[in-house]
Parts: structure tokens; sequence; C-alpha cells
């Protein structure tokens, strides 16, 4: 059940106060979604279980990008947990999806398609820029899901890492697609096959952060980056972002082709207009998403 209602109040994983704006909050039950200006935070909501996900998470999730994806209002995402973790994987003491897994054909494989899958290739579909605030561990399927992330600032007492062979699971939420792309194979291998878990410091080091910050800071550096994000020319930002998302699987000549597309239709935009008129008067422009 979806409603709407108007909430400024401060809650584990929300920004502090003094960054909030009034708020228009979708409510969801394992997951907090708000609206602060033109920012939206979603907050993974199962503190009891390190916000591990179930089948209902998964759900909520895929329509929290959506309505994302689908809100011009919206400019920018930040993605976090509530507690003391970003997101420590798939739940799985869930004995809904395990007695769902058992009574289907090719049931497990199901359960993930309609489950982490859905999230991540909702996630992964974005065009608008999200960033992950890792305020813990974030371990197997929930490093998955921060890497998927445009940006991923993490608290210096974040662990990540990839627990999944621990109890004989597999890297199967995307972690095999997207572990060597972001660390390379080697590493990605290590990870994966030893089930290493690194500090903030080290993840940085191997490409998993893409900034460390002090615990106290989090919710500020990601509400600061959010807001500048917030303040590019959506249209320049969304097209931007597509063009270096597919630009990885095209050659160069086919990456050029799509560039030649993209500036149709952000080069005669109003936004472009209003940016050159603010560089000749030397004040901040103001984009409009036109």
């Amino acid at each position: 059940m979806l409603e709407v209602d108007i909430d400024i109040t401060y809650r584990a994983g929300a920004p502090p106060a003094r960054y909030a704006e009034e708020a228009k909050r979708v409510t969801y039950q394992t997951i907090l979604f708000d609206q602060r200006g033109r920012v939206g935070w979603i907050t993974l909501n199962r503190p009891e279980v390190l916000n591990a996900y179930n089948a209902e998470m998964c759900a909520e999730l895929v329509d929290a990008f959506r309505k994302y994806q689908r809100d011009d209002g919206m400019r920018a995402l930040v993605l976090t947990g509530a507690g003391r973790a970003f997101c420590a994987g798939g739940d799985v003491r869930s004995a809904k999806e395990a007695e769902e897994g058992a009574t289907r054909q090719l049931g497990h494989g199901m359960v993930m398609r309609e489950g982490m899958h859905a999230v991540n290739r909702a996630l992964y579909a974005l065009d608008k820029p999200v960033i992950a605030l890792v305020n813990g561990p974030a371990v197997a399927g929930g490093l998955v899901l921060a890497l998927l992330c445009d940006f991923r600032i993490a608290a210096r007492s974040a662990r990540l890492g990839d627990t999944s062979g621990r109890v004989g699971l597999l890297p199967d939420e995307g972690g095999a697609w997207v572990f060597p792309r972001v660390m390379g194979v080697d590493a990605a291998l290590r990870m994966t096959l030893l089930n290493e878990v690194y500090g903030a410091a080290r993840a940085r080091e191997l490409g998993l952060v893409t900034e460390v910050v002090a615990d106290d800071d989090l919710h500020r550096r990601g509400a600061e980056l959010a807001e500048e994000l917030a303040r590019r020319a959506p249209l320049a930002v969304r097209l931007a972002k597509r063009m270096v998302r597919r630009a990885q699987s095209l050659t160069f000549d086919q990456a050029l082709g799509d560039a030649e597309f993209a500036v149709d239709i952000v080069n005669d935009s109003q936004d472009v207009q209003e940016g050159v008129r603010a560089f000749v008067e030397k004040r901040r422009p103001s984009f409009g998403g036109r």
C-alpha cells in the first residue's frame, strides 16, 4: 500500500534535520523514500537484519527506482541503509522465498529474476545520477547494489566485500559481471573466491569506493554531492550518463554516432542558452531541464 504524507523528522539512516526540507514521502514497508527538494532519498529499512533484502524489499525498490526515473522534479538520488549497515545481501532466512523457490519450475532462478535481478536491472537502467552512502557493511548482493550506483561514498567504518561463498552461494546478483569491471579480474576473483571483506580505505584503493569520509560526515557529504548534481543541466546529465554506459559496449565510431544524436537534443535546448548567458554574465546558471 502506498500513501503520500509530509514528514520532516529525523530517523536513523536519513539525512540530518538541518539538511531536510519539507519532504514528500512515499510510504513502503521495507524502505523509506523521501523527496527533499530536487533530491530523492531511499533508505533500506530492515535494520534488524542489516538491511538484507527479501522479496518485498526487491519489489519496493523496483517501484521506487521507476518513480525516480519518471519524476523530472527529482534530479539526483541517494541510496543508503538504516541503522548500522548498508545491505548484507540476501536474507538467507527468508522462508517465503525458499518455499517459493522449491515449488516452482526453475524456482531459484525465477526468484532471482523477479527479485534482486529486477532491482539491479532497474537501477542500472536509470539515466539520472545515483549516490550510494555506504554507512556500514555492504557485502555480497549489497555490494553489487552499491557498485551499480554512480558514486559510492563510504563511512570510514564501512566494510565491503563478497561473502556469498562463505555459505556456499554464488555472486549471482550481478557480482560476476560488475566486480571485474570495477576492480579488475584478478582482484575480483580473489575477493569472490576467498570471500574477502575490506575496510573503507582498502576498498577505495580497489575502486569499490569513490570517496571515504568520517562517519559523522557521511550524510552531509552525500547531501552536498546530490545538490551539486541536481544543479546541473538535467538533459546533459542524463544523456552523458547514457553515452558513458553505452560506450562500454560500442566501438569508437559507434560512440561518436551516439554523440551525434545526443547533441541534436541538447545543443538547441533552453538549458544551453541559459548556460551560455550565465557564463557571459558571470553567474551560476539556473537550469530548468528544457
